[in-house]
């Protein structure tokens, strides 16, 4: 495999960053969107479609990490940076997929004057599932940075 470079640099130290930043935004935007329906009315789509970003950027990022990995080789602190780095694909699909959901849901939803019973049951499973997801994604997005950080810098 090629290494995947930008003006000589390995790209994966560079996007990294992007992903870094932007899925904990996007966490915290799905998060207010879900308990604080002003922030939800005035992000409206912003939040999937940033999700769909991160979601784009997760297997460039592991796939430029991997380049990286074959010029560096297989150094314990790197195959565990690795190994935590290929399991975020799951979470930002569901990061995506609960934030397109919740948008949907709160934008087509028909406004009823007697909300009823099964409104409320999709608004709370959208909100566990937001939470949970946002966490979840958050948590290994830290994992993985520290384990990186650990197999550069240890």
């Amino acid at each position: 495999m090629d290494t995947f470079e930008i003006a000589g640099l390995p790209l994966h130290p560079l996007i990294v960053h992007a992903l870094v930043v932007l899925l904990p935004l996007t966490a915290l935007a799905l998060v207010l969107g879900t308990f604080v329906p002003a922030a939800r009315r005035r992000l409206g789509v912003v939040t999937p479609v940033a999700a769909l970003v991160v979601l784009a950027l997760t297997p460039i990022t592991v796939v430029a990490g991997e380049s990286l990995m074959e010029t560096v080789g297989l150094l314990p602190g790197v195959a565990e940076h690795a190994d935590l780095g290929r399991m975020l694909l799951p979470w930002t699909i569901a990061l995506f997929v609960v934030s397109a959901a919740q948008w949907a849901w709160h934008r087509f939803r028909p406004e009823r004057s007697d909300p009823r019973r099964s409104d409320a049951v999709v608004t709370a499973v959208l909100a566990v599932l937001a939470v949970a997801v946002a966490v979840g994604s958050t948590v290994m997005v830290v994992l993985i940075g520290e384990a990186g950080a650990r197999a550069v810098w240890g």
